[in-house]
């Protein structure tokens, strides 16, 4: 798990903390796991994930403002898709739901299992007005669909704003 309050772009592997399965530091560090660390635990367990990624983009954050109230977001139509774990071909519809955010960690953890559970294809989820999840079965997995629905989210929100200009 990542240290809370570092810059994740400079994160170095001496730096990466294990914790346990309730999100407690067992590795000799001081540093405090990010007070994420349920929801990731809860990703991990529920798609068997190797790594789980979160981001913080502009585009993810008012699209999971501008969708929240429908749920999610479909994205459809895309050749880009073709590159998410198990899709063949650009007529996939990828749902992603947006799940509201909330600072009870524990309770938003059962949240994030349950929408999983519901959504069993998902390559990942928006928290309403906060950022993407993704996973996948190792980083490099995981780090190439956060790279792909950062796309599409960018894509989808471009589009809404040339549509909106006319």
């Amino acid at each position: 798990m990542s240290p809370s309050g570092i810059d994740k772009g400079e994160l170095t592997a001496q730096q990466v903390l294990t914790i346990d399965e309730k999100a407690r530091l067992v590795s000799d560090h001081s540093a405090k796991p990010s007070d994420e660390s349920l929801l990731h635990l809860r990703i991990v367990k529920e798609r068997g994930a190797g790594a789980v990624l979160h981001t913080h983009s502009v585009w993810n954050t008012m699209l999971s403002d501008l969708y929240g109230d429908a749920g999610g977001v479909n994205i459809t139509g895309y050749e880009m898709l073709k590159g998410l774990q198990g899709v063949r071909t650009h007529e996939h519809s990828e749902w992603l739901p947006i799940i509201d955010n909330s600072q009870d960690m524990p309770s938003l953890a059962d949240t994030i299992a349950g929408t999983l559970r519901e959504h069993q294809s998902a390559h990942g989820f928006l928290l309403k007005r906060h950022g993407l999840y993704s996973w996948g079965d190792n980083l490099a997995e995981a780090k190439r669909h956060v790279e792909i629905l950062e796309f599409l989210l960018e894509t989808l929100g471009r589009t809404l704003l040339v549509k909106n200009r006319g």
